[in-house]
């Protein structure tokens, strides 16, 4: 099951579009598209937030789901950080998400908007602490993707989005 369905989330669902309108003001909205211009010189616009929070809450999922079976496997009854399955391609990118967000200050608004589904262990604190930091290095692979499928790319549209799905899809 992915996350979407776990939530019920239908895709062009008008109460959809107001959430995001509610979860994405204006200026929220500007530090989202600021940081994809300084990560990859790309003009993400609000149509794109739909797209992008789709994106980011189904692969927070599938992390939060191979760290559960890891925790699980180790006999433990909270994820922890070092469950979750986290690359050195991803730690690299989360690393640079840090000195990004020194310019954007985009880590409070994923904060507040990273996914946290119910799963069959609780979350540790310091693994809630973590998830926005894996979001934002989740944030500056999926930038450098658009750029790696189309290196002249400047507004992506719903089949570059449906690229960069398929290819996460396949290495998470």
């Amino acid at each position: 099951m992915d996350f979407a369905a776990c939530q019920g989330f239908r895709s062009h669902d008008r109460r959809g579009a107001i959430e995001q309108e509610r979860l994405w003001p204006r200026r929220e909205r500007g530090k989202f598209e600021r940081f994809f211009r300084i990560a990859a010189g790309l003009d993400v616009d609000k149509q794109d937030l739909k797209r992008y929070s789709d994106f980011i809450n189904q692969k927070i999922y599938d992390l939060l789901i191979r760290a559960q079976a890891t925790a699980k496997a180790n006999g433990r009854v909270f994820i922890e950080p070092f469950d979750l399955p986290i690359t050195k391609g991803l730690q690299e990118c989360i690393h640079e998400f840090k000195k990004i967000d020194e310019e954007t200050e985009l880590q409070p608004i994923l904060d507040h908007l990273t996914a946290r589904p119910p799963l069959d262990l609780a979350y540790g604190e310091d693994t809630e602490n973590r998830l926005p930091l894996v979001v934002g290095g989740l944030n500056v692979a999926l930038a450098r993707t658009f750029k790696i499928i189309d290196g002249d790319l400047k507004h992506p549209h719903a089949e570059h989005w449906q690229r960069c799905f398929r290819i996460f899809d396949l290495l998470m």
